[in-house]
C-alpha cells in the first residue's frame, strides 16, 4: 500500500431531517389535532486522532466524506433519527486545514477528537406550531443543511528522534537495528521512499527518506519529507564513512534542513558517523577529530552495525540522551 502523507478531501455534515404535517386519527373525530413530529438532526463530522502512519492511505481511493442525513419526523409526534455522525480517522501528528474558512488544527494526542463541521438542525412538525389560537397548524418547516467545505490534510511525524542523512547514510539499517521494524535496506541510493517507525525503549525513532543538495527546493524526494522531521525532539544526523569528505555531507544536509525551516537548526542533535568497517581505524579518528572541531556541540558516535558490543554501548548512551532530552 502506497505511503500517503497528504491529501485533500470534501466534507459535508448530515442534512437535518424534515418536520411534518401529521394528524391525530381518533374514532371520535376524523381530525383530532396535529401530531406532526420534528426532524431528527443530521450528524457532525470529525477528526479523530489515531497511531497509525499509513491510516491516510486506507482513504486513498475516497475523496467525499458525507454524514448521516436526520430521519424526518413522524406521526403520532414521533421525533425523527438523528444521523450518525461522519469519523475520519488520521494519524497522529496530521495538520488538518479548512480551505474554506483558513483554519487550522493539529491532532497530537491518540484519540484526541475534534469537531469540524456541525449536522443541521431538524426542522418542526406541525404539533410545533399549535396553540391557543392555531388549534389546527398546517406549517411545518425542513431540516437544514449541514455544513460543508474542503479540507487539506498534511501528516507531520510526532516522533522522539529523526534519522536524517544522505541517502544511503545507514538510516534504516540503524532504525531496523535499534528497534523491531523492519524497514528496506540495500546498498542503493533511495530504497526508502516513505518514514519508516520504530520503538526504542518506548521512544519513537523515525528514519526520514534520503535529503539531497537542493532538497528544500524540491530536489530529490524534495521537502516532501523534511517536514516530518519539523516535530522530532532531536535530530540524529547519520554520516556515512565511505564518502570522501564526510564533513561536507554533513553541512549539505545542515544547509537544506536550515533552508526550510530556520527552527529545526536548533533542535538538538548528535552526530553518528556509519559504515565505519569501510575505513581504517586512523581515518576513522581522523573524521571524528575534523566533526568534533566543527560541531563542538553536538555529541558524536561512531557506529557499525556490525559490532555487537559496540552497538550495546550506543544503545546505553543514546537511552541516556532521550531521558535527558524528554
Amino acid at each position: 500500500m502506497a505511503f500517503i502523507d497528504e491529501m485533500k478531501i470534501y466534507m459535508k455534515a448530515g442534512d437535518g431531517g424534515n418536520g411534518v404535517e401529521r394528524w391525530l386519527h381518533l374514532k371520535s373525530k376524523d381530525l383530532g389535532g396535529p401530531s406532526g413530529g420534528d426532524g431528527g438532526k443530521g450528524g457532525d463530522v470529525y477528526f479523530h486522532a489515531v497511531r497509525d502512519v499509513h491510516m491516510l492511505s486506507k482513504y486513498r481511493h475516497q475523496k467525499e466524506f458525507i454524514a448521516e442525513r436526520g430521519g424526518d419526523g413522524g406521526k403520532d409526534s414521533l421525533h425523527g433519527k438523528n444521523g450518525e455522525d461522519m469519523v475520519f480517522d488520521a494519524p497522529i501528528g496530521s495538520l488538518i486545514r479548512n480551505m474554506q474558512t483558513g483554519e487550522e488544527f493539529s491532532l497530537l494526542t491518540e484519540d484526541e477528537k475534534v469537531l469540524v463541521l456541525k449536522g443541521g438542525r431538524g426542522g418542526y412538525g406541525n404539533e410545533r406550531f399549535k396553540s391557543a389560537t392555531n388549534r389546527s397548524p398546517k406549517e411545518h418547516t425542513p431540516g437544514a443543511k449541514g455544513q460543508e467545505g474542503e479540507f487539506a490534510i498534511e501528516l507531520q511525524l510526532v516522533a522522539d528522534v529523526g534519522l536524517i542523512g544522505l541517502p544511503n547514510a545507514g538510516k534504516s539499517s540503524l532504525l531496523n537495528a535499534l528497534t523491531r521494524a523492519s524497514a528496506k535496506t540495500a546498498d542503493y541510493p533511495f530504497t526508502t521512499l516513505e518514514p519508516n517507525l520504530g520503538e526504542f525503549y518506548g521512544f519513537i525513532l523515525a528514519d526520514i527518506p534520503g535529503l539531497i543538495e537542493g532538497a528544500s527546493e524540491g530536489k530529490g524526494l524534495g521537502h516532501k519529507f523534511l517536514r516530518h522531521v519539523k516535530r522530532t525532539k532531536m535530530l540524529a544526523h547519520l554520516v556515512s564513512l565511505e564518502n570522501e569528505d564526510p564533513l561536507a555531507v554533513y553541512e549539505t544536509v545542515r544547509k537544506e534542513l536550515e533552508a526550510f525551516d530556520k527552527d529545526l537548526a536548533s533542535k538538538h542533535e548528535i552526530i553518528i558517523l556509519t559504515k565505519t568497517d569501510t575505513g581504517t581505524p586512523e581515518r576513522m579518528k581522523e573524521v571524528e577529530a575534523e566533526m568534533k572541531k566543527a560541531c563542538p556541540e553536538s555529541e558524536i558516535f561512531s557506529i557499525t552495525i556490525l559490532d555487537d558490543e559496540g552497538m550495546k554501548k550506543f544503545q546505553d548512551e543514546l537511552l541516556k540522551l532521550l531521558k535527558a532530552v524528554a
